[in-house]
C-alpha cells in the first residue's frame, strides 16, 4: 500500500510540474495586455492547498485523483509562481472579446478548474465503487 502511495505521489508530483511549466512558458512566451493582481495571502492559500493535495490525495487509491490533482496543482503552482515572477500581477494571456464585455485568462487558470473536476470525479467514483467501505470506522 506505501509503495502505491508514493507512486501516485510521484504522478501528482510529475504531472505538476509539466503542467506548470506549460503555462509558465507560455505565459513567457505570449505577451499579455491583461494582468490580475492578487493578494499576498492568497499566495499563502496557495501553497497550502498545493501542499494539503500532494500530501492526502495520493491516499485515494485511484491514479485518476492522482492525475487530477496534479493537473489542479499544476494550475496553481502555475499562478503561484506567476504572482512572484511578475511585478504587474498575473499574465492573462488569452482574451475572449465580445460585444459587452470581455474575458481574459491564462491557461493556469484552464489547468486548475479540468484538474479540480478530475479529481472530485474520481473522488466520487471511487467512492460510489467502494460505497460498503464507506461505513466502516476510521
Amino acid at each position: 500500500m506505501l509503495c502505491r502511495v508514493k507512486t501516485r505521489r510521484a504522478l501528482l508530483i510529475a504531472t505538476a510540474v509539466v503542467f506548470a511549466s506549460v503555462d509558465l512558458a507560455h505565459k513567457t512566451l505570449d505577451p499579455a495586455e491583461f494582468h490580475h493582481a492578487r493578494a499576498p495571502f492568497v499566495a499563502f492559500v496557495m501553497a497550502g492547498l498545493v501542499a494539503a493535495l500532494v500530501m492526502l490525495v495520493p491516499r485515494i487509491p485511484s491514479n485518476a485523483a492522482a492525475l487530477g490533482a496534479g493537473v489542479a496543482c499544476g494550475g496553481t503552482l502555475g499562478n503561484l509562481v506567476s504572482l512572484l515572477a511578475w511585478a504587474q500581477g498575473v499574465p492573462d494571456p488569452l482574451v475572449f472579446v465580445g460585444a459587452t464585455h470581455s474575458l481574459a485568462f491564462n491557461l493556469a487558470d484552464v489547468f486548475a478548474l479540468s484538474g479540480d473536476a478530475l479529481l472530485l470525479s474520481a473522488a466520487i467514483v471511487h467512492g460510489v465503487r467502494h460505497r460498503a467501505r464507506l461505513q466502516e470506522r476510521v
